[in-house]
């Protein structure tokens, strides 16, 4: 384990969250609950069903989850080192790149990001909340019609259930990462109890039987076409985990050590997501002969049971595991970020706070209704994301040398070694805005549509690649003692 080094620092650039941990507490079984809340929430099932409607086999689904779960397990990995041996939050690591100053940038990038995630999360845990209402309270149905009883969007109903649990989760947040890491710590593993009693269920129905070609006829598709899908939803899935691959540094630096954080990832992330997603395809698939029609909600799947007991259990479960990874995965991250906006004046609870009240404006239940539109936010946000996990991993292991020195990320001093231009470093940014413009062409641009999905790669890459090759040619230039073109 690293000692925490004793540094001298300026007022604005530190306060007591984004200092240097002192506490090194998190085993791997913090890292492997860690996952099991990021991965078994009600987005990420219905990301992963969501898939379904590229038309591709079950088989092909699956082999994609698996490939693009092993690349979240790799930059997990890559990312959790600077903080860890640091002992910082990403928005201070990003300094080590961007410059004392310009980190603000890519720091207030992921902030807005974390925002849109964590309102996203919300909604979907509010829609168990609304349903489990409804069942109770069938004559408050009117209310749950947002073009009788609604605003922006939202019905009277859906803003009672979304504020609960908008409530709930600063509730928790509140009490401060301890707290948040005993609740994850049992949030995630609910699920899959939850998801082995409903497949037990359904499989009784069905008198054992499930079929995974009821709902496509993705076999009949030519190797081509498959292996372009299989390679689409490899995009789409890593777009997905990748607001989670970029805020790992804010709990790899809770580590004990590098071998907890990687053996926890290990187990959170292939072996883990493995037996989930079986699980979630398992359960859509025996949707089909129980219900007649497929169903990628888990939320509508338990209700469509008519059994209260069974109903209240599944919602409450489900709405327990969706705030585990919503204040995990986007309300810490968000927190540091907003925080790390003026650390003299805004403490991390305050930042969370702030990300919390953001949250209501972005309006998340316009972002996550339909599969196209599921791909398209996972698309755009994935775009801003890609080229910062690009930068931050390139510029340490390929422009650092894996060399970071603490200190000098909380000074102003313009001999610091993070100083830069100005407090900036113009390459960082040059990368950033080129990486994300790159991601956009993709994405909006008509001849590129086909390749929409992969916005992502070509976003990391770009950004990274500029990253290096700029810093490179830096380097040359002054070893020739000629002016840099």
């Amino acid at each position: 384990m690293p000692p925490s080094p004793v540094i001298q620092t300026d007022i604005h650039l530190t306060n007591d969250d984004l200092a240097p941990t002192k506490t090194r507490s998190w085993a791997w079984s913090d890292y492997l609950f860690l996952w099991m809340s990021n991965v078994h929430s009600v987005a990420g099932y219905v990301t992963a069903g969501s898939l379904f409607a590229m038309g591709l086999p079950a088989a092909d689904i699956f082999v994609a989850l698996i490939a693009a779960i092993c690349i979240v397990l790799v930059g997990s990995n890559l990312v959790a080192k600077p903080s860890f041996l640091s002992g910082t939050p990403f928005p201070v690591t990003v300094r080590m790149v961007f410059g004392v100053r310009g980190a603000l940038i890519p720091a207030f990038v992921r902030g807005v990001i974390a925002v849109g995630w964590y309102g996203i999360q919300t909604w979907l845990a509010s829609n168990a909340l609304l349903i489990l209402g409804l069942k109770i309270w069938p004559q408050i149905a009117p209310w749950a019609n947002a073009t009788q009883h609604g605003f922006i969007g939202l019905s009277s109903l859906g803003w009672i259930t979304f504020m609960t649990v908008w409530f709930l989760q600063i509730c928790i947040f509140w009490r401060g990462m301890d707290a948040i890491r005993h609740f994850i710590d049992w949030a995630g593993p609910t699920i899959y109890v939850m998801m082995l009693a409903l497949d037990g269920w359904l499989l009784w129905q069905t008198h054992g039987h499930i079929d995974f070609h009821v709902f496509n006829s993705g076999e009949k598709m030519g190797f081509t076409v498959r292996l372009l899908g299989i390679l689409n939803a490899v995009a789409l899935t890593v777009a997905f985990f990748s607001p989670i691959i970029l805020n790992f540094g804010d709990f790899a630096r809770y580590g004990k050590s590098m071998r907890d954080i990687k053996i926890g990832n290990f187990w959170g992330l292939p072996f883990n997501f493995m037996g989930f997603s079986m699980l979630t395809l398992a359960t859509i698939a025996l949707t089909q002969p129980v219900f007649g029609h497929i169903i990628i909600d888990p939320v509508e799947t338990v209700n469509q049971i008519n059994n209260m007991p069974v109903i209240v259990i599944g919602m409450i479960t489900f709405l327990t595991a969706t705030i585990g990874i919503n204040i995990s995965a986007n309300f810490v991250s968000a927190a540091f970020d907003f925080s790390n906006l003026a650390p003299h004046i805004l403490s991390w609870r305050r930042g969370g706070i702030i990300a919390a009240f953001a949250t209501i404006i972005m309006m998340p239940w316009n972002l996550y209704t339909r599969p196209e539109l599921i791909h398209f936010t996972l698309d755009v946000l994935g775009t801003f994301i890609a080229p910062l996990i690009g930068i931050l991993l390139s510029d340490y292991y390929l422009v650092q040398k894996q060399n970071i020195v603490t200190p000098d990320l909380y000074s102003m001093n313009t001999n610091g070694k993070y100083w830069y231009t100005n407090g900036t470093n113009p390459i960082a940014l040059v990368s950033l805005i080129a990486g994300v413009c790159c991601g956009l062409v993709f994405i909006f641009a008509q001849p590129y549509a086909a390749l929409q999905n992969f916005s992502w790669f070509f976003g990391f890459c770009a950004g990274s690649i500029l990253h290096v090759g700029l810093n490179r040619h830096l380097l040359f230039a002054r070893k020739q003692n000629q002016p840099v073109a």
